[in-house]
């Protein structure tokens, strides 16, 4: 059937708009396909080194780039935007054991609870994580700074020996003076390695005073939960490692970027790097938020971090 051809000025009358609105209809509509566009591309360009990051340290570190363009995005557009091509990140849980408290060495008490952190080097919380490779389990284990969420130290082993985690204290030691010592916590759970009396005779050696929590809790020691949750989930997760050489590498990326490149909600945005150079209480810039039903099942309501 051949059906009479239309004139734009015959639509302006039956269906009540100008031709100069029809047209800048879809200009408008072009333009924000470009600027998805856009923006899809500059967040693929991000997710390059940040493969894990969530979507709200994703619109912060994306605001000036979208000005310039002349894009405006709000964060709740930006999660659709992600949603729709699939670009929200899943959350998967996989847990082995780590802490082994049934051992003879002395359990400290906890000195954290009413603590007020406001400033660096005031409280070092510790943790040991597994990461799950092509080559094996190996385990992590992070000395943190709870003011800034600066990864102080760091190491990386086939196996839960202290010695491991030793050695990531070692390293965190060696970014401050011996007199800064005096004047810190390092706080930890009850395991075997942070009980030992290697552990203890080198946080001893520095005056450390030390922290223990007096749960299996998680919440005891939050931060450095935190810390590990970021650095397998959002760096390591997706690496292939065969080695632990490999991994050792692996991980001294992640972990630079972790502390130069990442923004967190609870230092003001600012990147650990930033943070650990301030003094004084950091705004916190997160909340929990009510998401549309499309996004339930994705990681949207970053925890504090």
């Amino acid at each position: 059937m051949n059906y009479p051809k239309l004139h734009i000025r015959q639509l302006e009358g039956w269906l009540g708009f100008s031709r100069q609105a029809y047209y800048q209809y879809w200009q408008r509509q072009a333009g924000q396909t470009n600027g998805e566009s856009t923006v899809i591309e500059l967040v693929k360009k991000l997710r390059k080194d940040h493969p894990k990051m969530g979507g709200r340290k994703l619109h912060d570190l994306l605001k000036e780039e979208l000005a310039k363009k002349g894009i405006k995005l709000g964060r709740d557009v930006l999660f659709e935007l992600l949603a729709a091509n699939g670009l929200l990140i899943r959350r998967r849980r996989r847990r082995v054991t780590t802490t082994f408290s049934g051992h003879r060495f002395r359990k400290y008490p906890n000195l954290i609870k009413a603590l007020v952190v406001d400033r660096p080097n005031q409280l070092w919380v510790s943790d040991i994580t597994y990461w799950f490779t092509n080559y094996k389990c190996l385990y992590i284990s992070l000395v943190t700074d709870a003011y800034s969420k600066r990864i102080m130290g760091y190491e990386v082993a086939e196996s839960l020996h202290a010695v491991h985690s030793k050695a990531a204290l070692q390293m965190a030691l060696e970014h401050i003076n011996p007199q800064i010592g005096k004047t810190l916590i390092h706080h930890s759970d009850r395991g075997l390695q942070y009980c030992c009396a290697d552990y203890i005779g080198l946080l001893d050696s520095f005056h450390v005073q030390i922290s223990m929590t007096e749960t299996g809790d998680p919440l005891e020691n939050a931060i450095a939960e935190r810390a590990n949750g970021i650095i397998k989930n959002e760096y390591l997760a997706h690496q292939s490692v065969y080695s632990l050489a490999q991994a050792r590498v692996v991980l001294e990326q992640a972990v630079f970027l972790y502390n130069y490149k990442r923004p967190h909600l609870s230092c003001d945005m600012l990147v650990p790097e930033q943070a650990h150079q301030q003094e004084g209480k950091l705004k916190r810039r997160w909340k929990n938020y009510y998401t549309k039903k499309v996004l339930e099942s994705f990681v949207v309501n970053e925890k504090p971090d």
